[in-house]
């Protein structure tokens, strides 16, 4: 990285949810110590399962939702200390792209009028030069300048998303949340969506924080990653490390539930699997945040790196000595839990088991078989012989 200022810095940045009914007085961490930074003309993605705090975090970054505690610093600016009124010049320079663009749509407006709402909201290209902008906006995202007296029902899926980046373009922005921008549509119309982006990234020098759940479509944009969970950065590296050495186990059984379009290749892989209920936010762990989703044999330093926001490294001149330092690593060993007899291990063509002691097991007969744990006991009907055939098929 460079030894310039970033773009965007964010340092532990905390959402949090008063909850009520049975759980009053307590609250939901959506988001719970963040810290990652952005330079210009460069890509964050972040990932990890649903309801894992990546979108809250774009929206607390935005201002959309104040933050409960933590710093977000545009421009050197820090935005948690603005009120309204200041924080509208801002708010030109951050934009984002949401998921549903059809939703985000008014219906009642044409799409001429969706782009100038923009553009009279902050007081640009007035008079005669609006039109003109307009025109110029929709060619940037290829669409033909006679679709600003559509509607939006009249549009397709892939249109609308592109008159939804229109819309972000218009106010001239350095940095742009997408929020899964292409998981509403068909993989030929990712494609494009996603040449778009980057070609506009080229063309403006756009930062993104790019969140999603697929994996290749991450890998494909991304100048660095890191991977959430419960509210937390549990790994964050640059894209080619992270897909090719990560080291976190939630980061690695991500990765292998990708699939791979060789047959061959997919029967054959090592697939990493987590067992056991996910943690609520409203009440989280005190130990490492994963370890109750999967309970691994770990050494203590190890398991004490789990607790920290990034377990690779973080950006910044604040980076410890621990995320820095590359340790050895070890197998990753299950171990019986009160959530599920069998927390981590491996299924398909390579299954490979482990019982309490932490010990490789020998093979069973069938994958995804618990007969090799120590202390399993079948139910009774696994026991019984399977029912014969029907009287009419004896006679």
């Amino acid at each position: 990285m460079s030894d310039a200022a970033p773009l965007l810095r964010v340092d532990g940045l905390k959402v949090h949810f008063p909850s009520g009914g049975l759980f009053a007085g307590s609250s939901v961490r959506a988001v719970d110590g963040v810290s990652f930074s952005l330079e210009a003309g460069r890509t964050l993605g972040l990932v990890g399962e649903s309801g894992c705090g990546k979108s809250t975090t774009g929206y607390a970054v935005l201002q959309l939702l104040r933050p409960t505690a933590g710093f977000v610093r545009f421009q050197g600016v820090d935005l948690t200390e603005l009120n309204a009124r200041d924080l509208r010049p801002y708010r030109r320079r951050m934009q984002i792209i949401f998921q549903d663009a059809a939703a985000s749509l008014n219906p009642r407006m044409p799409v001429g009028d969706l782009i100038a709402e923009a553009l009279d909201i902050h007081r640009l290209y007035k008079g005669r030069g609006r039109n003109p902008r307009i025109r110029q906006l929709l060619d940037l995202v290829g669409i033909a300048s006679h679709f600003a007296e559509r509607y939006p029902h009249e549009l397709s899926g892939g249109q609308a998303q592109r008159i939804a980046i229109c819309r972000a373009l218009a106010v001239e922005p350095a940095l742009i949340v997408c929020d899964e921008p292409v998981s509403a549509l068909d993989v030929s119309i990712q494609a494009q969506i996603i040449n778009l982006l980057q070609e506009l990234q080229r063309e403006l020098g756009l930062a993104y924080i790019f969140i999603s759940h697929d994996l290749s479509v991450v890998r494909h944009v991304s100048n660095e990653v890191a991977v959430m969970y419960l509210g937390k950065i549990v790994e964050m590296a640059g894209r080619k490390e992270i897909f090719e050495r990560a080291a976190h186990p939630y980061s690695r059984a991500l990765l292998s539930a990708v699939p791979i379009p060789d047959p061959d290749i997919e029967q054959s892989r090592e697939r990493l699997i987590l067992s056991g209920d996910l943690p609520s936010p409203a009440n989280p762990p005190r130990d490492a945040g994963f370890a109750p989703a999967a309970r691994l044999r770990l050494r203590p330093a190890q398991r004490r790196s789990l607790q920290r926001s990034s377990f690779r490294r973080r950006i910044g001149p604040r980076a410890s000595a621990l995320a820095r330092r590359r340790e050895p690593r070890e197998p990753m060993l299950a171990q019986r839990c009160d959530l599920a007899p069998l927390a981590f291990g491996r299924n398909e063509g390579t299954t490979r088991r482990y019982n309490a002691a932490g010990n490789p097991a020998a093979r069973p007969a069938s994958a995804g078989s618990f007969r090799d744990i120590a202390g399993y006991k079948p139910r009774p009907h696994a026991l019984r012989a399977p029912p014969g055939p029907s009287r009419s098929r004896r006679r």
